[in-house]
């Protein structure tokens, strides 16, 4: 049977080749938005006015590139809202996107269509047609943007307030990595820093199950993510222009430490979880005795 080539050494390596792991996707568990690929074609289809733009008198050309450029930025907010959402989706504990991408790729998709659909001479009715269509059909295909908060309400608001700020934060500067490597140049770095940022959105998730688990985990997510997102950025500017093998071997090694010391802090913080789970079943038990109501533990086994 015939098999893929790869080796330890590959950018993807076979499994069972003595190699670190594959890398975890950021949004690991997350179902792909169905939508994305509409979105992506969003880009091709106004492309379809170029000849028309360039076979026009200098009015018409002027709006018919008008509305080319509308119907891509419409396009490029709708792919963009389509990724805020996914963020939103996955997280628990999450604000509202700030700017509605979605929203305004429908009010621009609408814009567009309405400057595609004007011709010199003619009446308002059938381009406000094509634009009223044109929202109506991206709302429909694509939906709206979140309009609520998650999993901010609610008697510890301000604490679900304080991890959805930090994990903010967090992201920004994991997004910082992700840039920074891909000016690297170099896939088995960018799989490599992938796989560390699904260590630490693991813990993401920890805190925000459990908002108490901040105050142990802020070093990790405040400090440590800010040095892991400065050594990457200092790292690839270095290995874009020098190769150096030594410093890439530095900052594998580093990562590799930093990915260790989240697993065992993430861990530790759902090991107190269960603690905290097993005291609360505890005290529960003992005042449903104390009042008289025996607990399925307390029953004694008939065959005794």
């Amino acid at each position: 049977m015939a098999q893929r080539y790869g080796g330890k050494y590959s950018p993807d390596p076979r499994p069972g080749d003595g190699s670190a792991p594959p890398p975890r996707h950021p949004f690991q568990g997350q179902r792909a938005a169905r939508s994305r690929g509409r979105a992506n074609l969003m880009f091709v289809v106004p492309l379809a006015l170029v000849p028309r733009a360039f076979l026009s008198d200098p009015t018409g050309m002027a709006l018919t590139l008008m509305a080319l450029g509308v119907l891509l930025l419409a396009a490029w907010l709708t792919r963009e809202g389509l990724k805020a959402e996914d963020v939103w989706a996955v997280r628990k504990v999450a604000r509202r996107p700030a700017i509605p991408r979605k929203m305004f790729g429908s009010a621009l998709t609408g814009a567009g269509l309405f400057l595609a659909g004007m011709t010199p001479g003619a009446g308002f009715l059938a381009p406000a047609i094509f634009a009223v269509l044109g929202v109506v059909l991206h709302s429909a295909a694509f939906g709206v943007d979140p309009m609520r908060d998650k999993g901010i309400e609610g008697a510890d608001s301000l604490q679900r307030e304080r991890v959805a700020r930090v994990i903010d934060e967090a992201e920004k500067h994991l997004r910082t990595m992700t840039d920074a490597i891909a000016r690297a140049g170099d896939r088995r770095l960018e799989a490599r820093v992938e796989r560390f940022q699904g260590t630490v959105r693991e813990m993401f998730r920890t805190v925000e199950n459990d908002p108490r688990d901040l105050t142990a985990a802020r070093r990790y997510l405040v400090v440590y993510l800010l040095g892991a997102r400065d050594a990457t950025v200092k790292f690839a500017e270095l290995y874009a222009r020098t190769r150096d093998a030594g410093a890439r071997a530095d900052y594998e090694a580093l990562l590799t430490d930093l990915e260790e010391n989240f697993t065992a802090r993430t861990r530790t913080l759902l090991l107190d979880d269960r603690a905290d789970l097993d005291i609360e079943i505890e005290v529960l038990r003992d005042r449903l005795q104390r009042e008289g109501v025996r607990t399925a533990s307390a029953i004694p086994n008939s065959g005794e």
